[in-house]
């Protein structure tokens, strides 16, 4: 469904259980720039209804995350570490069309946010599958789903909003990049490291 073009290495979750600590403060402040990326798009296209009530559900459930993650931390007696700077994230932004039309700028947003979500959900897969702990795995497991969920709005409006713009070749376009910088990740404790 996703269709990403390169899985995670389940190895992967070796890495992550070397230091727990460090990948929940990582996926704390993903949730929290989800949340922050979905509010900037209803900012900028309170023009689309639908969309906006669509992001508005989206930005709860981002907290929603943000909130769950953080309360694990406390749990396990850690504090919330300082923001990170996500490179996946970040070489994912260099690929936006940024020179087109506001349409096409919105479709191309849209786009970058179906991949990391697309990204999330099959990282939170490798999780639940593969991690020994067993509350991060059914934590994980339901994260997926929701981060599932996510990826098929943000693909949905896409299709619904792209008004002459030939979305199936443009999402491959996004698959390639996205499978060309993930060779790249994959060797650090962070949910797309």
């Amino acid at each position: 469904m996703l269709g990403l073009k390169l899985a995670t290495d389940p190895r992967w979750v070796n890495i992550v259980e070397s230091n727990i600590d460090e990948i929940l403060t990582d996926h704390a402040w993903c949730e929290q720039k989800a949340a922050s990326n979905a509010l900037s798009l209803i900012v900028n296209n309170p023009n689309y209804p639908e969309m906006v009530s669509a992001l508005i559900e989206i930005v709860k459930e981002e907290v929603a995350h943000f909130e769950q993650v953080h309360n694990l931390i406390k749990k396990r007696g850690q504090v919330l570490g300082r923001e990170r700077k996500d490179d996946y994230v970040n070489e994912l932004y260099k690929f936006m069309k940024k020179d087109g039309s506001r349409q096409q700028s919105l479709i191309d947003r849209l786009l970058f946010s179906a991949m990391i979500e697309a990204r999330s959900c099959e990282r939170f897969k490798v999780l639940s599958e593969n991690i020994k702990d067993e509350e991060l795995a059914k934590f994980y497991r339901d994260l997926m789903i929701s981060e599932a969920n996510h990826y098929t709005i943000f693909i949905s409006f896409a299709r619904k909003y792209a008004e002459g713009i030939e979305i199936d070749k443009r999402w491959k376009e996004w698959l390639d990049y996205e499978s060309s910088i993930m060779e790249n990740y994959g060797k650090k404790e962070t949910i797309h490291g």
